[in-house]
């Protein structure tokens, strides 16, 4: 099944048969990726007295389980600016379209001293004068271990806020990324990287020229079978009101 999309006077043809999903499956196992200092996801049957909700255990008809999970830190979620300010906003309220133009890029992050940087002059050269809605961000090297990795206290790579500048001066509405946050872990909660591409000067006062619409995915995962080079994005999310939601980042690849 195929599909066109619009976008700038400019049309794209996709086969909708053939995704590739770029998001980490959540699962309650010590397979499952974790940052923040938390522990794994739960996933439980609800139990009532000796009423458990588990076909398997012989008390119910169906399997009625409690998820315990947080967005943020146990696998591919992405969120909008409310994740940074003092005031709520949500995911649910400031994504309102869910398809757009996408760039996959593959970056080696910069050793700068005791910390990997992804750079501004890199996605300059990555991106050329491509102006997509999107872009995807491939780190290197590009290890399985990403989908199971405990990244806390770690120091992952991260984005310097020339970078995230840059980004959104380009007008990129959309930045996903495999790492647990664009911003460095232990950072005195400067949150660099998230001002600059949101474009929020005071967290507790918002300026009018902060970017509601725009989100960043963070902590999906690219296998290395998929090329560098131009998509379309479909972002799904859960209708949660809350500043994230755990999400699934699908590419379709360009027929035309």
């Amino acid at each position: 099944m195929k599909a066109i999309i619009t976008h700038q006077n400019k049309t794209y043809e996709i086969d909708l048969s053939k995704p590739i999903d770029i998001s980490i499956p959540l699962t309650a196992t010590d397979q499952n990726p974790i940052a923040w200092y938390i522990d794994k996801p739960v996933i439980e049957p609800v139990r009532f007295g000796d009423w458990v909700g588990k076909v398997s255990e012989g008390s119910s008809s169906t399997n009625f389980n409690n998820i315990f999970f947080n967005p943020h830190g146990h696998g591919t979620h992405t969120e909008c600016l409310g994740h940074i300010t003092r005031d709520f906003y949500s995911i649910n309220q400031c994504l309102k379209q869910f398809v757009f133009t996408a760039e996959l890029l593959s970056v080696k992050p910069e050793i700068h001293g005791e910390d990997c940087v992804i750079t501004k002059n890199q996605l300059e050269k990555a991106l050329h004068d491509k102006t997509p809605q999107a872009i995807v961000i491939r780190t290197l090297p590009n290890e399985k271990e990403k989908l199971s990795r405990k990244y806390s206290n770690t120091n992952p790579p991260y984005l310097e806020e020339a970078a995230a500048v840059f980004i959104r001066e380009k007008g990129i509405q959309h930045l996903l990324i495999d790492l647990p946050s664009v911003d460095k872990e232990h950072d005195e909660g400067r949150l660099l990287a998230h001002k600059a591409f949101w474009n929020v000067t005071d967290v507790a006062r918002l300026n009018d020229d902060a970017r509601m619409h725009c989100t960043i995915t963070e902590m999906i995962f690219v296998e290395d079978a998929i090329q560098d080079g131009s998509y379309i994005l479909n972002i799904q999310i859960a209708s949660f009101e809350n500043d994230a939601s755990p999400s699934k980042p699908v590419l379709y690849s360009i027929v035309n």
